[in-house]
């Protein structure tokens, strides 16, 4: 008999609506929560943002965002669920989501199916007439120039991938709202962070895709390159009322924004950092004991993917009363034993942030 060849993957595809920043990140804790249970099936959304400065889920509000102006500016402050850096998201972005079953795609581990994911999104923006090209770790560029920025996190059985296209580019708005790190430009060999990013409106002009249009391309690249069936649809009344819940006791309330604030404030905390191509790593430290030769306490915050998010807090957790020598030992350790993807940090990484924070005490 002849093989037979498997259907291709169907995936829902819905488009939310014009909604707050925290509205929408409800939603997409809400999206991974019902997909989980059974509820959903595999999907992506098209997300549109009311002004919002995003934070990545590991990162400190008070060093990436500048409150008072977005206070002045009617922007509202964030947090993601997911890792990476702060981002300005409003009407002249759009947002995408994929939420899907880990083996739906048949690919390994987060760098993988990140890969995949975004070669199919810049083979969707190629089709408007842009030259788009992933750039690893996370970026889709041309000519260089970032022009939509992604992320995601495996949540169990569940991947939620998900990443913005830059329509139309309010640079002022953007670096007026974002405290854009000195430190992340030297890395990068740019003056200044408007030499990063571009957008459809700068490359295209007037011939710039409308929201609609440019949605049927990314669909077509994500068909084409993932081999998926994408098949338009509506959400469902469980994940509204699950994103409201959601909204109201946790990711829409300011202590969940505030959650990493500005540690180093504190009085006997020790700040350290530790940069590599792929992001920074950053930690705030007390120590113990008669010689301070043991940790207290442990926070850590970053620009890095970690996958599930959570386990950063497993992290911070296991490290008490652990001695500064054998730190670089208990993170290996923990690693190891701990079933964890990671897109741009190794295990030392952290070891090398908390070292360098312990060698500024006095």
């Amino acid at each position: 008999m002849p093989d037979t060849i498997a259907p291709s993957p169907q995936f829902r595809v819905i488009d939310t609506g014009l909604r707050t920043g925290r509205e929408n990140i409800a939603f997409d804790q809400a999206m991974i929560d019902a997909h989980r249970c059974g509820e959903i099936p595999d999907t992506i959304r098209f997300i549109h943002f009311k002004p919002v400065a995003l934070l990545g889920r590991h990162q400190a509000l008070s060093q990436e965002v500048h409150q008072d102006e977005c206070a002045a500016r009617g922007i509202e402050i964030g947090r993601r669920i997911t890792g990476g850096g702060a981002i300005y998201l409003d009407e002249g972005q759009l947002g995408w989501a994929l939420v899907m079953r880990r083996k739906t795609l048949g690919l390994g581990g987060l760098g993988e199916t990140a890969t995949a994911i975004c070669e199919a999104a810049a083979v969707g923006l190629s089709g408007l007439g842009i030259n788009a090209r992933f750039r690893p770790r996370n970026d889709i560029e041309v000519g260089g120039r970032k022009i939509s920025g992604t992320g995601g996190f495996f949540d169990g059985d569940t991947l939620i991938y998900q990443g913005t296209v830059l329509v139309d580019l309010n640079s002022e708005r953007m670096f007026a709202a974002l405290n854009v790190a000195k430190a992340k430009l030297e890395r990068k060999s740019l003056d200044s962070a408007a030499d990063r990013v571009t957008c459809l409106r700068a490359l295209l002009g007037d011939q710039t895709p409308t929201m609609p249009a440019l949605e049927e391309a990314l669909i077509s690249g994500f068909a084409r390159h993932l081999g998926i069936q994408p098949i338009w649809g509506e959400a469902t009344n469980t994940e509204e009322q699950r994103a409201k819940t959601l909204y109201e006791e946790e990711i829409g309330t300011d202590g969940f924004v505030a959650e990493i604030d500005d540690p180093a404030r504190e009085t006997g905390v020790l700040a350290g950092s530790y940069t590599n191509l792929g992001g920074t790593v950053n930690a705030f430290v007390r120590l113990e004991g008669a010689r301070n030769e043991r940790l207290r306490e442990v926070l850590i915050s970053g620009d890095f993917f970690v996958t599930p998010p959570r386990i950063i807090y497993d992290l911070e957790a296991s490290l008490r009363r652990v001695p500064i020598v054998e730190l670089q030992v208990h993170i290996q350790h923990f690693f190891e034993r701990t079933n964890v993807g990671m897109l741009s940090v190794a295990p030392d990484d952290f070891a090398l942030a908390i070292i360098n924070a312990c060698a500024v005490k006095k």
